[in-house]
């Protein structure tokens, strides 16, 4: 069994399309939690993200979608063992059907590790290809029914390889979704920016604010600030 344990949770992530890797784990560290008292978690997976903000912040409710039936039935298993679990809750739908059957919904918070490989060369197992593989369409459709599932307050806030994260800070205006915030991830001090994690708001005034995240301070050894992000939630720190 394919076990990876938290300090408050346990994640079975046995046969799920995508296991828990970094950047699910930074985005459900880092994302701001400040008003955020319903949340949903685009594309939860094994439900990591999930749980990390309901550790974070044991009063929020969070939902978590799937479109993978594995994906859904190991976060479901996930929430439902944890200490957070009349917390979280667990659907199995893509989130344009999700919205279509839920048009009432609203929520502080939106929070995605998406699939992010635009137009790239698709591995033969299909599972694999929904987590993984996308195209433009998807990121257009998720800023146009995630802005009409926020609160006017709300924010949408996504894990991204830069050029999409660039793509996006443009074409989400359009949309009437705003960049707010930006935190650069790089591997290593010496080495470009890998990652943003961009958050977008409803409020045209936003000054674009940035911050800078160093993964590793040398080959094996984490830096200073990852360690204190993860501190709450790696045995290892």
């Amino acid at each position: 069994m394919s076990l990876f344990h938290f300090k408050q949770f346990v994640i079975n992530q046995e046969g799920c399309p995508m296991k828990i890797n970094t950047d699910g784990v930074l985005l459900g560290a880092m994302c701001d939690l400040h008003g955020a008292n319903k949340i949903l978690d685009i594309g939860t997976g094994t439900g990591v993200v999930a749980l990390m903000l309901a550790q974070r912040k044991p009063q929020v409710y969070v939902d978590g979608i799937d479109i993978d039936e594995t994906a859904f039935e190991k976060a479901n298993a996930n929430f439902e063992n944890s200490i957070f679990n009349n917390h979280l809750k667990a659907y199995h739908h893509s989130f344009k059907a999700f919205f279509e059957l839920h048009p009432e919904n609203r929520y502080d918070l939106i929070v995605s590790n998406p699939p992010f490989h635009l137009n790239a060369l698709q591995s033969p197992k299909e599972a694999r290809n929904i987590s993984k593989h996308t195209d433009e369409t998807f990121f257009l459709d998720l800023l146009m029914l995630a802005k009409n599932h926020l609160t006017a307050d709300g924010t949408l806030t996504l894990v991204l390889p830069v050029e999409i994260s660039l793509m996006l800070q443009t074409t989400a205006k359009d949309f009437g979704l705003y960049p707010k915030h930006c935190i650069k991830i790089k591997s290593y001090p010496d080495k470009a920016h890998i990652r943003h994690i961009i958050t977008f708001t409803r409020n045209s005034n936003n000054e674009l604010l940035f911050d800078d995240f160093c993964i590793y301070a040398s080959q094996g050894e984490h830096s200073l600030q990852y360690k204190a992000t993860l501190k709450d939630f790696f045995t290892i720190f």
